[in-house]
C-alpha cells in the first residue's frame, strides 16, 4: 500500500466524496512527455560536442540550464512539444541547406536554394511571420463580425501559431548565419532593437495563445493580436528605410553574456504587459458599448490618438522613403480606430466576459513583473560588470524603475485593496504607455549609457 517507485509518487486530493488517490507529478507524464525530454537532452549533447570549443564557461551553464527549464515548460504546455520539435526540424534543415558542395557554410546558397530564399532563411522566416501575424489578427477581427466567427477565429489562432514558429526558425537561423559571416561577428539574436522587435512579437503572441488555451476562448484575439501587428508594423518600417535586418558585430557594451539572459526576461514583461494593456482596453470597449456621449468614449480615443499620431513620432519618414509606408499606417489606423467604433456594440457582444478580461490582466501583468524584476536585478549585475557599478540613475535604467515601480503599485493595490474593474483596466492601459516610453522613447529622446539602442 505504501510502496513508491522512482517515476511515480501518490499524494491525497481532496474531493466532495472524500480523499481519493491521484497520481504525482511524474506520474502524469505520458509516453510523449518523455519522448520530447529525449529530444531536448540528445540536442543540448549534440550542442556540446559540436559547438562547446567555441563557448565559454557562462554559455555552457546557460545552455545546460536550458534543459530542464525547456522540459518543464513543454510539460507544463505540451503545445510547446510538437512546435519545438517543427522548429528544430526547419532550422536544422536550413543550416544543412546552407552547407556548399565542398563542404563548408555558404551563405550566398541563401539566394540559390529554392526553400531558403523564399521561406527558411532567416529573413524570409521573419518576413512571413510578419505576413501570417497581420493575417491572424485579420481573422481575429473577422470572427468578430460574422457568422463563421468560430471558424474564423480558429483560423487566426492557427496562423498565430503557425507565424510563433517562424519567428522562432527565423530568429535560430540567424543566430546561425551571424557566426558564418566572420570571427567575433556572432551572437545571440537579442541585440538590436530588430532582433528584439522579433522577439516581442513571437513572445507576445505565444502568451496569447497560452491564454487562449487556458480559458477556452479565441475572442480576446482580435484585442490581443493588434498590439503584435503594431509591432510588426513597426518592424517592417524599420527593415525598409533602416535597413536593420543586416547582421552587424555587437558593439562592445552587448559582448556579455548577461545580455541573453536580461534581454529574453525583459521581453517577457513587456510582452506581458502589452497583453494585459490590450484586454483592458477590450474591457473598457465592453463597458461602453452602449454609451453615445462623446466624452465617455475615452478609450477609442486614446487609442486614436496613439495609433494615429505615431507617424508623428518617426518624424523623420517624412523626407524618406519611409513617409509613405507612414502615410499608409496613418490611414490603416484611423480605419481601425473608426470601425471599431462604429461597431462596438458587436465587439461587445462577443468579448468574453468581464471576469475573464480582468482575470486574464490581472495574471498577464503578474507573469511580466516577475520576470521583469528578474531582468531588472540580472541589468544590475550587468551594469556592475560592463560599466563598474550597480546603478547609475541612466535615463532607461530610471525609467526601467520607472515601469517597475507601476506594475509594483497596480499588483499591491490588486491584493491588498481589491483593485478591478475601470480603474484597474485604465491602470493598466496606463502602464502600456510608461512601459513603451521606457523600451523605445528614452531611446528616440534621451541620451546616456544605453544609447548604442538609438534609432
Amino acid at each position: 500500500m505504501n510502496t513508491t517507485t522512482a517515476t511515480q509518487t501518490i499524494t491525497l486530493k481532496k474531493s466532495s466524496g472524500g480523499a481519493e488517490l491521484a497520481p504525482g507529478y511524474f506520474a502524469r507524464r505520458n509516453r510523449w512527455d518523455w519522448l520530447f525530454a529525449a529530444f531536448v537532452l540528445a540536442g543540448a549533447v549534440l550542442a556540446f560536442l559540436r559547438y562547446g570549443g567555441a563557448m565559454d564557461i557562462y554559455e555552457k551553464w546557460i545552455l545546460a540550464g536550458t534543459v530542464p527549464s525547456m522540459v518543464a515548460l513543454g510539460w507544463f504546455w505540451r503545445p510547446l512539444q510538437k512546435l519545438a520539435a517543427v522548429v528544430a526540424a526547419f532550422a536544422l534543415l536550413a543550416i544543412w541547406l546552407y552547407q556548399a558542395p565542398g563542404g563548408g557554410a555558404d551563405l550566398a546558397r541563401g539566394d540559390q536554394v529554392f526553400l531558403l530564399k523564399y521561406f527558411i532563411s532567416s529573413q524570409s522566416a521573419i518576413l512571413w511571420m510578419s505576413v501570417l501575424f497581420f493575417m491572424s489578427t485579420a481573422f481575429y477581427w473577422l470572427g468578430m463580425f460574422t457568422r463563421a466567427g468560430d471558424a474564423l477565429e480558429a483560423l487566426g489562432s492557427r496562423l498565430a501559431w503557425v507565424a510563433v514558429g517562424l519567428a522562432l526558425i527565423g530568429s535560430l537561423v540567424r543566430w546561425y548565419e551571424s557566426h558564418q559571416i566572420g570571427p567575433g561577428i556572432g551572437h545571440i539574436p537579442v541585440s538590436n532593437l530588430y532582433e528584439v522587435f522579433v522577439l516581442f512579437c513571437w513572445m507576445t503572441a505565444a502568451f496569447y495563445l497560452y491564454y487562449e488555451q487556458q480559458y477556452g476562448t479565441r475572442r480576446m484575439g482580435a484585442f490581443a493580436m493588434l498590439i503584435v501587428s503594431a509591432a510588426v508594423g513597426f518592424l517592417l518600417w524599420y527593415t525598409v528605410v533602416r535597413e536593420a535586418h543586416e547582421i552587424q558585430p555587437l558593439v562592445p557594451a552587448l559582448q556579455s553574456w548577461w545580455m541573453k539572459l536580461h534581454v529574453p526576461a525583459n521581453f517577457i514583461g513587456y510582452g506581458t504587459f502589452a497583453i494585459a494593456a490590450m484586454l483592458a482596453f477590450a474591457y473598457l470597449i465592453k463597458q461602453s458599448a452602449g454609451e453615445t456621449r462623446w466624452y465617455k468614449l475615452a478609450p477609442l480615443w486614446v487609442l486614436g490618438v496613439v495609433l494615429c499620431f505615431e507617424p508623428l513620432v518617426f518624424r523623420q519618414g517624412a523626407t524618406d522613403k519611409g513617409g509613405v509606408y507612414w502615410f499608409i499606417y496613418f490611414g490603416v489606423s484611423a480605419f481601425i480606430v473608426g470601425g471599431i467604433l462604429s461597431v462596438r456594440g458587436r465587439i461587445a457582444e462577443r468579448l468574453p466576459s468581464f471576469e475573464v478580461l480582468d482575470d486574464v490582466m490581472y495574471k498577464a501583468i503578474a507573469v511580466g513583473f516577475a520576470f521583469f524584476t528578474i531582468a531588472t536585478v540580472l541589468g544590475a549585475l550587468w551594469a556592475a560588470e560592463a560599466w563598474g557599478g550597480y546603478w547609475s540613475w541612466d535615463p532607461k535604467e530610471t525609467w526601467a524603475l520607472i515601469v517597475w515601480l507601476n506594475y509594483a503599485a497596480w499588483l499591491h493595490m490588486r491584493l491588498m485593496k481589491g483593485l478591478r474593474g475601470t480603474v484597474a483596466a485604465w491602470w493598466a492601459l496606463v502602464g502600456l504607455a510608461i512601459t513603451t516610453f521606457a523600451f523605445i522613447g528614452v531611446n528616440m529622446f534621451l541620451s546616456g549609457l544605453h544609447s548604442y539602442g538609438t534609432l
